[in-house]
């Protein structure tokens, strides 16, 4: 072999190794019976000048509390079928580990991560105070990227909530987690911003209403804590907004509001209990102000968009062009802060809205509804095909109304398959099989596994794009 391309071999080769070792280092999963908080004991160790935090740079007390109520979460994943490039060069395919950080919600175990810590994954480790544990999942909510896992552990030190509503942008706060896995890693910063949305969620109802701040949150701070001055978990961190996948001044987290609900939600029923008004809202700017005719001194509220008529909303007289100001005692800024309120209420709660047409404040009391429709606790049932290689879902009724469609099943997980082997994803909403309407999970199967030829599958991607699937069975 000429010296030439032995130079050449041995520079990819290097290249591939260092891009490979970068992988790895960088790879991160992306990624009312209310139990009662036991708090941690609070150490004797005071802030400067009291018993709260008063300088910029004196966290100790802050630390000191929550630190001990934050675990390292460790995932693997079993070998997939799809290999990338430096998986195919240096033989990969076996399992894959990821790592974030949770948040001790109580003594006995329950355990609040990020959803996409721990999605997919086959084992999760909980390593609290060098004991390492097997979690469970308890449940999942990825529209607000949350998940409960379990550990079979007593007397743990639950962390003391605090309240995300008395935040004030400019606070201290300090995120505590486990980046590049490094255990038990505290940075601070203040609340840069808060009722962020960054798009990160999908699916038609996410909940983005973020807290913004500028604490150092790196890769493996995912599911861990955003503490205020005193302690007290204000927020799960979830994301980071970044073009190199390190921290660059921007991180993001869920609200404890939101996350003391849906934690209740999954305990007591197994899946979050959404509620919904019937009402499409929007921000306020020029052109809604335009296009509505409002008058206003402030841009501040959510205009009403579009009113579904045999809604709760549109039965009380609600209709388009009325900004919500408030929702109970709860002022409303825009879309995001409205999606984060709701978030806080169930099927058959009522509230009472107040809101402004033309001149005038009105307020009107609604009952709150599923997303049938109905104020009946949901529980969604899943369907599983081990022909297809999936689990399937029914699209609830108010989703159906948004999209358009009468019918649809809801692939929410994918196995080795019939349909994966047509390159489906998981998301993807199947409205009908060669013209033919599903109306249930078991029509998908039945339709799938008895048409001989052509078969002609319609539907609507998880983006909310019409979506087209053809293959010929034998």
């Amino acid at each position: 072999m000429n010296t030439t391309i032995k130079n050449i071999l041995v520079a990819f080769s290097a290249g591939l190794l260092g891009a490979f070792t970068y992988q790895q280092l960088a790879y991160q999963p992306q990624a009312e019976q209310s139990y009662t908080l036991q708090t941690p004991q609070i150490p004797t160790v005071l802030a400067k000048g009291g018993d709260a935090l008063t300088g910029a740079g004196d966290f100790v007390q802050a630390s000191a509390m929550s630190t001990p109520s934050v675990v390292f979460v460790k995932t693997t994943v079993q070998g997939r079928e799809n290999l990338n490039l430096f998986e195919l060069y240096f033989g990969g395919g076996g399992s894959q580990s990821g790592s974030g950080s949770g948040v001790i919600f109580t003594a006995d175990g329950y355990i609040v991560t990020n959803n996409h810590v721990i999605e997919d994954a086959d084992e999760i480790e909980v390593i609290h105070q060098k004991r390492s544990y097997k979690a469970k999942v308890v449940g999942t909510d990825p529209s607000s990227d949350l998940a409960i896992i379990k550990i079979d552990a007593k007397n743990l030190p639950a962390i003391k909530r605090g309240s995300a509503k008395d935040l004030q942008v400019g606070e201290w706060v300090i995120a505590v987690g486990n980046p590049f896995n490094l255990t038990s890693t505290v940075t601070a910063g203040i609340v840069s911003a808060k009722g962020r949305n960054i798009e990160l969620l999908g699916g038609q109802f996410p909940i983005e209403s973020f807290i913004q701040t500028d604490a150092a949150i790196n890769p493996g701070n995912s599911g861990g804590a955003l503490v205020n001055s005193k302690g007290e978990l204000v927020g799960i961190n979830t994301a980071i907004l970044s073009r190199t996948g390190s921290y660059t001044g921007y991180g993001f987290a869920v609200p404890i509001e939101v996350v003391g609900k849906i934690f209740n939600d999954i305990l007591q029923h197994g899946e979050v209990q959404k509620a919904f008004t019937g009402l499409v809202v929007a921000d306020i700017d020029n052109k809604r102000v335009e296009d509505f005719n409002l008058t206003l001194d402030k841009y501040d509220g959510a205009v009403v968009l579009d009113v579904q008529p045999e809604s709760q909303a549109g039965k009380a007289g609600l209709k388009a062009g009325d900004v919500i100001l408030k929702i109970n005692t709860n002022p409303i800024a825009g879309k995001n802060n409205y999606d984060e309120v709701m978030s806080y209420y169930r099927p058959n709660d009522k509230v009472i809205i107040t809101y402004l047409r033309g001149k005038q404040t009105q307020d009107v009391t609604l009952t709150l509804t599923n997303s049938e429709g109905n104020t009946n606790i949901l529980k969604t049932e899943t369907f599983t095909s081990q022909k297809l290689g999936a689990d399937l879902i029914a699209v609830p009724k108010i989703e159906k109304e948004k999209l358009g469609i009468e019918d649809g099943i809801r692939i929410v997980r994918l196995r080795r398959g019939t349909l994966a082997s047509l390159g489906m994803q998981e998301g993807f909403i199947i409205s009908s099989i060669n013209r033919q309407p599903v109306k249930t999970p078991e029509d998908v199967e039945r339709l799938i596994t008895t048409t001989s030829g052509r078969v002609y599958i319609s539907g609507i991607t998880k983006n909310g794009m019409r979506g087209y699937y053809e293959f010929y069975a034998r």
